[in-house]
């Protein structure tokens, strides 16, 4: 079948687009529960801050923003900035294709921007550092891209505040400025003698005060946290490399990746589909981060996101090769069929991702010891967004029990071994019920909750303390514990069930008595 517009019609299509795009993700955004790292996200704003142990400030900034500084905690509420964000960059996206070729470039850019998994759903539902990166990445984009076509000053300055509210946002967000040296350096050298690039890039540092402040008060723990998870030395693992490589085949739409390939192979084939200023620029803007993390992943595993945000700028010379290949014949467009195809993918991958999380019809724990009570569902990922709202009303009741029996006091705290789920209990249990929950490590493993524990008055020698640990991610608490408690007493198990039948088990134990505190880094 195919799919035709008149030219004329391709903002009406464009808002058909963003408002079905909107209801979708307005509607996953408050039916599923957070993700370990979501909900993590949630303390940045809680605990705000110049900046935080593994991300810059944004995220927090801009869930306080959007919930009216907490005054709305729904999961609806906090992902709030990431619907309004993508429907946001559809537009940049189709304004930058418009910029960069004509305005068929741009609806096939906001058409494949919808269709990517990253885009629709990791930045688009989901609250994660990567919602502002990718608005703030898109808005430099935009500017650079009309100042190095139309010049005018305005574009540099504004190019470089977005710049650097984009590294406010995520470290890697100063590839926009490698990006752009390294087109400057090789194709507009004559930049180098015009004040207003300086100012921009000064524009940038400035953002960056916040996170230079942070670090300095705590000993750069940030960048050393960072430069121990990548780096080009180490033992080379080629399994790594192969699992980024299928990372971001899934997270960027397998359509759309076969689709940047081909348009990078015709690139470099020599065919002219766009003007050269542009195509250099995305090339140099997009290609260094990619290049540099599948080198990480020779000796590192990676996260397959890291590289999402020059995957999306490659969308726009990759629109442009298809506007190329399906001319505007009688004022009419034709989406092309490898488009449909990709919207089909991120629909069928909706739907399928909705059914399984919701009634997991598809087993994901194949092991043995998955079966064990105190290991079920071990295996399943999809457990991290379902169940964590059962377990409050049960632990509330378990709770008071043993609080009116004398056992435990309703000051009690609780405490977690990581900081997933740490998070997940403390916003889901702890927090709901007025209970403080703690951080039993070290920063490697808590996170921000190595201050977050400081802000809460800190673990107290002689004190007892809840500790809930689910069975698809179990800790078992004597291994952990034992030498800092008196004694460690379990006391109930919650079953956690999905379409009738148990998906997990949450286990429920007494820790009594503190004799001594886990060492810290502010022990150091």
């Amino acid at each position: 079948m195919t799919v035709k517009i008149k030219e004329d019609n391709i903002k009406r299509n464009l808002c058909y687009l963003l408002i079905i795009s909107i209801l979708i993700r307005c509607f996953i955004a408050a039916f599923f529960e957070f993700g370990n790292d979501e909900v993590y996200y949630w303390t940045y704003a809680l605990y705000p801050d110049w900046s935080h142990f593994d991300h810059p400030p944004m995220v927090g900034l801009v869930m306080q923003l959007f919930s009216l500084n907490l005054t709305f905690t729904s999961e609806f509420a906090l992902r709030l900035s990431s619907i309004i964000f993508m429907t946001i960059n559809t537009v940049l996206m189709y304004m930058i294709g418009k910029e960069v070729k004509d305005k068929q470039t741009g609806f096939y850019a906001a058409l494949l921007y919808t269709a990517s998994i990253y885009s629709f759903v990791i930045t688009g539902i989901f609250i994660l550092p990567d919602t502002p990166l990718v608005l703030f990445t898109l808005l430099s984009t935009l500017h650079f891209t009309k100042y190095f076509k139309h010049k005018g000053n305005k574009h540099i300055i504004l190019a470089g505040l977005y710049s650097g509210l984009a590294m406010l946002s995520k470290y890697s967000g100063a590839f926009l400025w490698i990006g752009v040296g390294l087109y400057i350096i090789l194709y507009a050298r004559d930049e180098l003698k015009k004040p207003s690039l300086y100012v921009s890039a000064f524009i940038s540092l400035i953002c960056l005060t916040p996170i230079l402040i942070w670090n300095i008060n705590n000993d750069f723990i940030s960048f050393t946290f960072h430069g121990d998870r990548v780096g080009l030395f180490g033992e080379f693992h080629p399994e790594y490399f192969l699992a980024e490589l299928i990372g971001e085949l899934g997270y960027n739409n397998p359509v759309n990746y076969i689709l940047v390939i081909m348009t990078l192979i015709a690139i470099f084939k020599g065919k002219k589909f766009m003007a050269d200023m542009p195509k250099r620029l995305f090339l140099c803007l997009s290609l260094p981060l990619i290049i540099l993390f599948w080198i990480f992943s020779l000796t590192k595993q990676i996260l397959p996101h890291w590289t999402a945000p020059s995957f999306v700028l490659l969308l726009i010379p990759t629109s442009a090769y298809l506007a190329d290949n399906n001319k505007v014949i009688k004022e009419t467009i034709i989406i092309p069929k490898s488009i449909i195809a990709s919207i089909s993918v991120l629909i069928f991958t909706l739907i399928l991702g909705t059914i399984e999380i919701k009634t997991g019809f598809i087993p994901l724990n194949f092991s043995e010891r998955s079966k064990t009570i105190q290991r079920y569902g071990e295996g399943d990922f999809t457990l991290d967004m379902y169940g964590w709202r059962k377990i409050k009303p049960e632990f509330q009741v378990i709770r008071q029990k043993h609080i009116d029996n004398g056992e435990m006091k309703e000051s009690d705290g609780m405490v977690a071994l990581k900081w997933y789920p740490l998070a997940n209990l403390d916003y889901y249990v702890a927090h709901p019920l007025g209970i403080d929950m703690y951080g039993f490590a070290n920063p490697i493993d808590i996170h921000k909750y190595s201050w977050i524990n400081k802000e809460r008055g800190d673990l107290k020698i002689g004190e007892d303390y809840w500790f809930l640990t689910e069975s698809f991610d179990y800790y078992e608490p004597n291994r952990y514990l034992k030498p800092y408690f008196k004694e460690i007493i379990p006391t109930d198990t919650i079953t956690i069930e999905r379409c009738g039948e148990p998906a997990k088990y949450v286990f429920i134990y007494m820790l009594k008595d503190l004799k001594k505190l886990p060492k810290t880094w502010f022990d150091e």
